[in-house]
């Protein structure tokens, strides 16, 4: 009887804090439905998260520096925010291109959009930043730490990338999510 109380009380808990959670976070949409939004008129810079399932420091990504309130509220303010998973199955159009799976036979193929994004170099996880027009700012591999992305997002949203050379900007770089 214990522990059909706890299950009745537990499930309903579980649930507030995942829709919570979800709520709270960052808008990640997918590829098409940012390009879509875009293309009707609200253009906003891309962050994509390119990942994969098994790669841990695209976990560890997620729950740190994606869950940081001043990444959320930055991101979700000035980005269109898009998970890309870089073996998925589904094809997606772009710019009359069909980008589909390499190997469909293979679990593990990279998907085509992720190789282009990427410039074929396959690491995860990768942090890519696209204007509103979709020219390549930047394809950044690794794990980025919160004040490494906020460096980043701040390089491109601000668009100090069109007069600062990006070694002098990270010279120069204070961080605002420090700031109380």
């Amino acid at each position: 009887m214990k522990r059909l109380l706890y299950i009745a009380l537990f499930i309903p808990l579980f649930s507030f804090c995942q829709n919570k959670k979800k709520s709270d976070g960052i808008n990640w949409i997918s590829f098409t439905e940012a390009v879509k939004l875009n293309d009707s008129g609200v253009k906003k810079k891309f962050l994509i998260d390119v990942y994969t399932d098994w790669c841990g420091w695209c976990k560890k990504m997620d729950a740190s520096t994606y869950e940081n309130p001043k990444v959320i509220e930055y991101i979700n303010k000035n980005f269109y925010a898009v998970k890309l998973d870089a073996e998925m199955s589904d094809s997606i159009v772009f710019q009359n291109h069909v980008f589909k799976k390499t190997d469909p036979s293979k679990k593990s193929a990279p998907h085509e959009l992720a190789v282009a994004l990427l410039n074929g170099k396959m690491g995860y996880p990768s942090t890519v930043f696209l204007d509103e027009k979709y020219n390549m700012l930047s394809p950044v591999q690794g794990y980025l730490s919160v004040e490494n992305i906020e460096m980043y997002m701040r390089y491109f949203v601000e668009e100090d990338f069109a007069q600062v050379k990006w070694e002098q900007f990270q010279e120069k770089f204070v961080s605002k999510f420090n700031q109380n």
